[in-house]
């Protein structure tokens, strides 16, 4: 039956292991990269902010609109400035 059969597709012992190691220094690499560069923080809290304030119908057309207004870097260089202050 197929149940009794190996998967030829299915990850080893060893590769799974590896692969957890992977996903594990991934996530501490972009908890650093996230630490490093408050823009980025800003710029998705600033957009989940907004989504949840206004609430759009079209999500994709928000976010498009969200990431290529002109005044975005201005908002996002004042909150930087703004969170300097405060530390």
């Amino acid at each position: 039956s197929l149940l009794q059969r190996p998967d030829p597709g299915a990850l080893s012992a060893a590769q799974l292991e590896q692969l957890r190691k992977f996903k594990i220094q991934t996530r501490i690499a972009n908890e650093k990269y996230l630490r490093t560069h408050k823009e980025a923080e800003w710029l998705i809290s600033g957009f989940f902010r907004e989504i949840f304030l206004k609430r759009p119908d079209n999500i994709l057309e928000f976010a498009a609109d969200y990431f290529t207004d002109p005044r975005l870097p201005s908002k996002i260089h004042m909150q930087l400035i703004k969170d300097k202050k405060v530390a």
